[in-house]
């Protein structure tokens, strides 16, 4: 069972979701703000949050930063017609997706299937070896959702995660943005080459925090990115 995070200022909101994603059978821990939502996030209480922007006490970016630097559970936005720019900041600071209101609970259901599809494999493989892919100091395996660098573990975002290993299934061979956000993103979100930029650059830094001197993604200025083996 699945455990689902929602976090929105809006009651009615709160709990006709709620009822719907418990009848889907998912668990529900619901929150009015985020401020009350944060230690319990923090603690990795949850497989997924909903979280809504606009909130009291702590909206919905702030939360995300602050998340973000404990774990790296999905998330998804509930954002109003009028915010993109914050969807856009919302993608390049770690989240997953965004559902604009008013939005009918059955595509936010679809949503969340999505996503946690997307942490966990697609189709579980016969043979959990085929998950694990190693390029020189690389190794990720898909199926546990697991980075490391030269034995030391790096914590990505679903996202970032695809995103990475769309580079690394085929050293030396470039991948426009356009690839890696087919790679990265469901079909019904949209998501300009600035985002993907973001993206590979927080992956570099989470990087760079274990190995100064990694440079295995390489940007080639005009035309996209590739991974090389170290």
């Amino acid at each position: 069972m699945h455990r689902i995070t929602l976090v929105d200022d809006d009651q009615n909101i709160l709990t006709s979701v709620a009822m719907v994603l418990e009848g889907e059978g998912f668990e529900v821990t619901t929150f009015s703000d985020g401020a009350s939502a944060l230690p319990a996030l923090s603690q990795g209480e949850a497989d997924l949050a909903v979280l809504d922007i606009k909130m009291p006490r702590m909206d919905g970016m702030e939360l995300l930063r602050r998340l973000r630097q404990k774990n790296d559970m999905p998330v998804i936005f509930l954002t109003s017609k009028d915010e993109e720019i914050d969807e856009v900041l919302g993608l390049r600071m770690g989240a997953d997706d965004y559902v604009r209101k008013p939005f009918s609970q059955r595509l936010l259901l679809e949503r969340i299937r999505a996503v946690l599809r997307r942490r966990a494999a697609r189709l579980e493989p016969e043979n959990e070896a085929d998950t694990i892919m190693h390029r020189g100091k690389l190794t990720m395996d898909s199926l546990r959702h697991i980075v490391s660098w030269d034995g030391n573990p790096v914590s990505l975002t679903v996202t970032e995660f695809l995103i990475l290993e769309a580079l690394a299934q085929r050293p030396g061979f470039v991948k426009n943005r356009d690839q890696l956000m087919d790679a990265a993103y469901d079909d019904q979100v949209y998501v300009d080459d600035r985002t993907i930029d973001s993206h590979i650059k927080r992956v570099r830094k989470k990087f760079k925090r274990i190995d100064d001197g990694f440079s295995s993604i390489e940007t080639l200025y005009g035309i996209g990115y590739r991974f090389t083996e170290v």
